[in-house]
């Protein structure tokens, strides 16, 4: 079905052609709307295209016509298999490298491997057009609220062209140097969230065993050393962060699955530097067996469960039932079950 744009969706006199329309895509692009930008989009899940739709985006029937005439083409897709695909096409289709304007501007926004990305550039330039990687941090949380962070890797002048968008878009826009450095960013930091946030978990099932509440342990850590984020905006038990995913069932947030994902490119790109990591690789890991155990649509602090099912079953001299019925003396309280989840794909 195609809607034809609000009249205020041609302020800016620009055409951008959208592709991918999920929970992190179609937010961003509904930003753009909102802004003023005459937004062309494309997905194909129905209830996606239908939701940006109703967005005030103009939605086209296939990715390339949605780019067809846009200057600037945004992508957010779940692999660098899917990015290098729609770019070229597939036989059937043109490819968005050859339906857009010459000297188009392409912000891809999905997180892929860093030589995915420094593959897609190439084309990007081969082609005639100018190309930047610029994966986002955030979750669905700031997808929506415009809050997101941009780790922005291409040409200087392309970062300048694409800043107005992006700071739409975003709260904080880094250019973090030349092609393939924006995946480069996203990697790093998201092996430090993914440490992290087992880290954290670990931390507040040892707390129970040790007759801790949750917010004892909270109030001390969020003030003292163990301060990070997955503690005091991504707290893995309810009660002590209430915007948290824990309070709502875990429902995601930042899914399981896509950080099993991005600690699996991670792990390639230790491989292929020769970095030693051993907390990285490990906490791959964990993440792959929590989304293997069905668990992946969750929100990645859910991990918290999984701990708590191995020291039920490693039998530890500490009585979980016990802690848990101490906890559940206040707000605070959680359970050892693994509530289901929404999926958490982009």
């Amino acid at each position: 079905m195609t809607v034809e744009p609000d009249t205020q969706t041609q302020e800016h006199g620009m055409q951008i052609g959208f592709i991918g329309l999920g929970n992190m895509g179609g937010p961003m692009a509904a930003n753009l709307v909102a802004a003023g930008y005459s937004v062309t989009g494309y997905d194909p899940v129905p209830a996606a295209a239908d939701k940006g739709a109703a967005a005030g985006i103009r939605m086209a029937a296939s990715a390339d016509e949605a780019v067809s005439g846009a200057g600037v083409v945004i992508t957010m897709l779940p692999t660098g298999t899917h990015v290098l695909n729609v770019l070229s096409g597939d036989g059937d289709t043109l490819g968005l490298l050859a339906a857009a304007s010459p000297d188009a501007l392409f912000l891809e926004c999905s997180t892929i491997s860093v030589d995915d990305a420094t593959t897609a550039h190439a084309l990007m330039l081969e082609t005639g057009h100018r190309g930047l990687d610029a994966p986002v941090s955030g979750g669905v949380v700031g997808a929506e609220a415009g809050t997101l962070t941009f780790m922005v890797g291409g040409a200087g002048e392309d970062f300048a062209a694409a800043l107005p968008l992006l700071e739409v878009m975003g709260g904080r826009v880094v250019h973090c140097g030349g092609p393939g450095a924006g995946q480069a960013a996203k990697i790093c930091n998201n092996m430090i969230l993914g440490v992290s946030m087992i880290a954290v978990s670990e931390a507040f099932v040892l707390g129970e065993e040790l007759g801790l509440t949750h917010q004892a342990l909270f109030d001390v850590a969020s003030a003292a050393s163990g301060q990070c984020w997955a503690l005091t905006t991504n707290c893995p038990v309810p009660g002590p962060v209430p915007a948290s995913p824990a309070n709502r069932d875990y429902r995601p947030g930042f899914a399981a699955a896509l950080m099993a994902k991005d600690l699996g490119l991670a792990a390639d790109a230790l491989d292929s530097t020769g970095v030693r990591a051993e907390l990285g690789r490990r906490a791959g890991e964990i993440f792959r067996e929590l989304t293997d155990s069905g668990s992946g649509g969750e929100d990645f602090s859910a991990v918290i469960n999984t701990i708590r099912a191995a020291t039920a079953s490693d039998g530890s001299d500490g009585n979980i039932s016990n802690s848990a019925s101490m906890n559940s003396t206040d707000s605070n309280s959680n359970t050892a079950g693994q509530p289901a989840g929404q999926s958490g794909a982009v």
